[in-house]
């Protein structure tokens, strides 16, 4: 990877710097944290980090955001986004995020005309544009700029920045996509569905499985670990503890994926045709 990721930072302090100003949307994930960073050192209090509270976003995941700018210092804002209240998003079709994104957006916008800020923007990533994101028209639409794939930064670059320049404590921090995506298309996602598959990841990651998801197939969990994980699962005496507690959250089978964690799996059903 060499020094280039330090040309990249540089070019994304350009970037922030020319907006004057800007409310970025907040999740205290790795591509969010860094950029909020830099565009606080960049531009004072003309930064607002803002977070939006939803059931299709961890609890835990949320308070841990809410703290961390409150630790930093950083100006924030908590608005709500209830995207089950939209049929579009709830009913679970393949551009559900587009839905999610065009309300979660414009609220954003509103609240940066509040504070007299004029740019959004959000964490996409260079990488991003390899999957199926449907959010990423409703970011279009709605002119949210994206600095970290404007200035053709990676997630490794973000990580390598994060770890050796500002020293974040979410350098490695797994991915973590929001609660919807534990659903196939088409399946209806519920406040009691998303509590489910909740309560199951919680439980994984107390039990120090990092990276992993619980994908909610009606009565059948089946789980995504990280390949190193698979062995330890299976043979470190947690499947019967865990067996237990899938089944008081609901679920009747409770099944390993022997593929392994990986990103945008629910995607792998979808053809051209589709999207």
């Amino acid at each position: 990877m060499g020094n280039d990721y330090l040309t990249k930072l540089d070019r994304l302090k350009s970037i922030l710097r020319d907006t004057g100003g800007c409310a970025i949307g907040f999740s205290g994930g790795v591509d969010s944290t860094l950029l909020v960073t830099v565009a606080h050192e960049i531009l004072g209090d003309r930064c607002l980090a803002v977070i939006a509270t939803s059931s299709t976003y961890a609890r835990d995941e949320r308070e841990q955001a809410v703290q961390w700018v409150r630790n930093t210092g950083i100006p924030y804002l908590v608005i709500e986004s209830e995207e089950l209240d939209i049929p579009q998003f709830s009913e679970n079709p393949p551009d559900r995020c587009y839905h999610c994104k065009k309300e979660l957006f414009g609220k954003i916008r509103l609240a940066a005309a509040e504070h007299g800020l004029n740019c959004i923007a959000d964490g996409t990533n260079a990488d991003d544009v390899r999957d199926y994101r449907p959010g990423r028209r409703a970011a279009d639409e709605l002119k949210v700029l994206s600095p970290l794939k404007e200035a053709g930064l990676t997630k490794d670059e973000i990580r390598a920045i994060s770890r050796e320049v500002y020293h974040l404590p979410t350098a490695d921090k797994p991915a973590m996509a929001c609660l919807a995506s534990r659903f196939p298309y088409g399946s209806t996602i519920t406040q009691q569905k998303l509590r489910q598959v909740e309560a199951v990841e919680r439980y994984l990651r107390e039990k120090g499985f990092v990276g992993c998801r619980a994908r909610h197939h009606g009565n059948v969990l089946r789980l995504e670990l990280r390949a190193n994980d698979i062995p330890r699962l299976v043979d470190g005496g947690i499947v019967a503890g865990l067996v237990q507690f899938a089944k008081k959250q609901g679920f009747t089978y409770i099944t390993l994926d022997l593929e392994g964690y990986r990103t945008g799996s629910m995607n792998e059903v979808l053809d051209e045709r589709s999207v």
